[in-house]
């Protein structure tokens, strides 16, 4: 297949590069962040051909020497969404990666669709926003030729919106998530002035993830809450809160927690329950897409938005130091599975399928 970008063919000079939307990439950035990360840096190992990614300044050191950077300024809301949309410059194929889609292509495009919140839970984001975000979500599903999900719920929700198949490329957790030494939790402890037994909330403080309805649960039980990750609303009383923790503290904050809990009403994935798996440590969690389908069984799920029942299995739990330790076990074993090699095979599947 012949690909022309702006006016070039593909064969007069040295071949194209694939062009990488990267702009959703953050410091401190939670889910999306982790998927633009750690694709950028495995494609290299699956891909041979050049390879560049667009993002914004403050990115460019953390990019791997294998991959071509193309700097963008820094910013946010409506100025980033307007900087997806610009032309990314030459290319053999754009692949969006959290489905900023250039308004001119002249090259197969792809987009990644990582959930569609802002269809089905607008409640969850201010009016302006989710207004904006549904534009480009849809924008970019209808125009992309080809469209990846990160579950195969997400998957249903685009086929069942909007009529389009995609494929499935599960996440996983980063390779630098694992157990943590105990002098490293201790550490971790001190610092921190943690509590002896505490409950462990990653990730951020916001409507989806019903930090209320876990904080009611620990109260009723006497039991710490712990929350660490950014913070857009307001913190439930009686949490310690954190605030964001550096990533190499991560693991060793899993680790010192006697439970981890993930709360959430509606993911599209939903990793932090898997990274808190990699790092030995036992999840109690509401169904969330990443669990029921990547790794079944690795975890107690309530229902969601149940207090009541969140209590007593979180009561049942510390008073049972065996069930904790058998689940942290399967937690590990399952999340082994999970390879971001798999999850860039894949990904070059689908350029392949373009004729890449």
């Amino acid at each position: 297949m012949q690909v022309r970008a702006f006016g070039r063919s593909a064969h007069e000079h040295a071949p194209l590069p694939i062009v990488l939307c990267g702009l959703a990439l953050r410091p401190n950035g939670a889910g999306v962040s982790t998927y633009i990360r750690q694709l950028v840096s495995t494609l290299p190992r699956h891909f041979d051909g050049p390879t560049d990614v667009v993002v914004q300044a403050d990115m460019v050191a953390s990019m791997p020497t294998a991959i071509t950077t193309r700097e963008r300024s820094i910013s946010s809301g409506v100025r980033r969404a307007i900087e997806g949309l610009r032309n990314p410059g030459p290319a053999r194929l754009v692949h969006g990666l959290d489905v900023d889609l250039p308004a001119l292509l002249h090259c197969p495009s792809v987009t990644t669709v990582h959930d569609l919140s802002v269809f089905d839970v607008p409640w969850a984001f201010s009016r302006g926003k989710a207004y904006g975000e549904r534009l480009l979500v849809e924008r970019a599903i209808r125009r992309a030729d080809a469209v990846i999900t990160v579950s195969q719920f997400t998957a249903n929700r685009v086929l069942e919106r909007f009529g389009r198949e995609s494929v499935v490329t599960t996440q996983a957790p980063a390779p630098d998530l694992r157990p943590a030494e105990p002098d490293r939790i201790e550490a971790v402890r001190r610092a921190h002035e943690l509590p002896d037994r505490f409950v462990l909330h990653v990730g951020s403080v916001e409507p989806r993830k019903d930090i209320g309805s876990l904080a009611e649960a620990c109260r009723s039980i006497d039991i710490p809450l712990v929350l660490a990750g950014a913070r857009m609303t307001a913190p439930p009383a009686g949490a310690v809160v954190l605030g964001f923790v550096p990533s190499g503290e991560i693991p060793a904050l899993y680790g010192s927690a006697t439970i981890v809990a993930y709360t959430s009403i509606y993911e599209g994935f939903g990793l932090p329950p898997l990274e808190a798996m990699a790092c030995g440590a036992p999840v109690v969690a509401t169904p969330v897409p990443s669990l029921v389908e990547c790794v079944p069984q690795a975890a107690e799920l309530v229902p969601v938005r149940s207090p009541e029942k969140l209590a007593a299995v979180l009561a049942d739990l510390f008073q049972d130091d065996e069930r904790r330790l058998d689940l942290a076990e399967r937690g590990l074993s399952a999340v082994s599975r999970l390879s971001w090699d798999d999850t860039a095979a894949g990904t070059v599947g689908v350029y392949r399928s373009l004729g890449i």
